[in-house]
């Protein structure tokens, strides 16, 4: 009796496993004994019962890990004035859907499926820099694997607030911040880590165009938590976008007509102090220096915050300039019209004649007066000497020569006895006043070499002094620009 009923149970065993594995089998080849498509009878399998407006976990104290990464594709632009940054980015994440799950001997060794984004669910992860909507493409569907990893990759045109310092502008170098966090979500419910190593993302520029205005350096990553007074922790992960400006264009276009326009000012030095072209001369470097100005001011970066160091640069060299020709208006009035000044101030002789020559390395001041002032020294010794000879010839004393002449001195004592003392008289006045006009005029020239050699050695000093000064600006910064540049 027991050995029958015993035999009677394993039968009925026997049958149910039979029963089991043809249904099996035929759960197998179900998608060869119908006509819907493998790919049809999966997504109805995975979505008929699926509801997106929960998280995808079988235990609610499960975390959902999302694993992101970005890859920089172009900078479109960078808007100084509003400190927006304008970036294009692949973005991708990926996390496990425990809903999505499925055997793939059951539907025909499908292994990976894409699902349309709105039928599942996705995780509210959003850049907290956003300031604006940027045109990107609508990609509608996510891979899901048979495992249930489900991989969301999209492009997206980022436009994001960044604190951008153009004092260094154009060898400046940004450093932008994308901060991916869930905005609803803390941390035990989604939590966010690298999908790629940090190394792997910090020099991946395998996608960037790297033709235009800035050079992507890296993308450094950090993953922190924060919370808000108090309340319950979030993660967050952030990219800094690290760039720099490709200075070559504004160099060419900015620096080197300011630097042709400093070099002509320092030539024209040279010109004559005397000379009124050098005047015109340095007005029209003035004002050509004021044209470009108006010209570039539209290309320099303009914030309510700071100006950019090159800015401040064209302003110095601009006030450079106008003390090159405030300089030059004061030395041609020095030495302008001399013969209406009074003698030139013994301390101004000591100081400037005495002591600024000292600072030239020059001991002899002939070399400080113009040609023009020498020859009239000699001009004047020899009018001298001719008026002397003059004066004696009509006073009586007679020269040497005309007395190896016989008869030559009898004959001119005769006609000078026989003039009358009136008219004699009358000629000596006469010659006494050319001869205190020549001392007069001579006086005049002398007083008038006195202030060119001032004006002279004034000019040379006052240019000595300006050329140091434009070329210690100018090594200064440009040991600057080199230091960030090559930074």
């Amino acid at each position: 009796m027991v050995l029958s009923a015993w035999w009677a149970l394993l039968t009925l065993a026997l049958a149910a496993f039979e029963l089991q594995s043809e249904a099996a089998r035929r759960g197998k080849n179900r998608t060869l004994d119908t006509a819907k498509p493998a790919l049809l009878q999966l997504s109805e399998h995975l979505l008929t019962h699926y509801n997106k407006g929960v998280r995808p976990v079988r235990d609610w104290r499960t975390t959902t890990n999302v694993a992101i990464d970005v890859m920089v594709y172009a900078i479109l632009n960078v808007d100084e004035k509003n400190q927006v940054l304008t970036t294009y980015i692949w973005y991708r994440q990926h996390w496990i859907d425990e809903f999505l799950k499925w055997d793939p001997d059951n539907f025909d060794n499908i292994t990976q499926v894409s699902l349309p984004t709105e039928s599942i669910w996705v995780p509210d992860i959003l850049i907290n820099e956003f300031v604006d909507v940027g045109k990107s493409p609508d990609i509608p569907y996510v891979y899901v694997l048979h495992q249930g990893e489900v991989q969301n990759l999209k492009p997206i045109q980022v436009v994001t607030a960044c604190s951008l310092d153009i004092y260094n502008f154009p060898f400046d170098v940004q450093n932008c911040s994308l901060t991916f966090t869930s905005w609803l979500h803390n941390i035990q419910d989604i939590n966010l880590s690298l999908w790629r190593h940090p190394d792997q993302v910090k020099f991946d520029r395998s996608v960037f165009l790297n033709q235009g205005e800035w050079e992507l350096l890296c993308v450094l990553s950090h993953f922190r938590e924060f919370s808000v007074q108090g309340s319950d922790s979030y993660p967050e992960m952030k990219f800094y976008v690290v760039i720099r400006r490709r200075p070559l264009f504004y160099a060419v276009s900015l620096l080197l007509p300011s630097i042709f326009l400093m070099v002509m000012d320092i030539v024209g030095f040279y010109l004559p102090p005397d000379c009124g072209e050098r005047v015109s001369f340095k007005i029209t470097l003035l004002l050509g220096y004021s044209v470009f100005l108006i010209i570039v001011s539209d290309t320099l970066p303009a914030t309510a915050i700071g100006t950019p160091l090159i800015g401040i640069y064209f302003i110095v060299c601009m006030a450079l300039l106008v003390l090159s020709l405030t300089e030059t208006i004061l030395i041609v009035r020095l030495v302008h019209k001399q013969d209406l000044q009074p003698h030139v101030p013994d301390w101004v002789k000591w100081l400037v004649l005495d002591r600024a020559t000292v600072l030239l390395c020059c001991r002899d001041r002939k070399q400080f007066s113009p040609m023009w002032a020498q020859r009239a020294e000699s001009t004047r010794h020899l009018e001298s000497n001719d008026s002397s000879t003059k004066l004696n010839h009509y006073s009586g004393e007679i020269p040497q020569e005309y007395e190896g002449a016989g008869g030559m001195r009898p004959m001119l004592t005769t006609l000078a006895r026989g003039e009358s003392p009136a008219m004699m008289h009358s000629i000596l006045q006469e010659i006494i006043s050319i001869r205190h006009f020549l001392e007069k005029r001579d006086a005049s020239r002398a007083i008038a070499c006195e202030w060119l050699q001032v004006g002279y050695v004034l000019d040379a000093l006052l240019f000595r002094a300006y050329l140091v000064a434009v070329l210690a600006y100018s090594v200064t910064l440009g040991t600057l620009w080199s230091i960030w540049q090559y930074a």
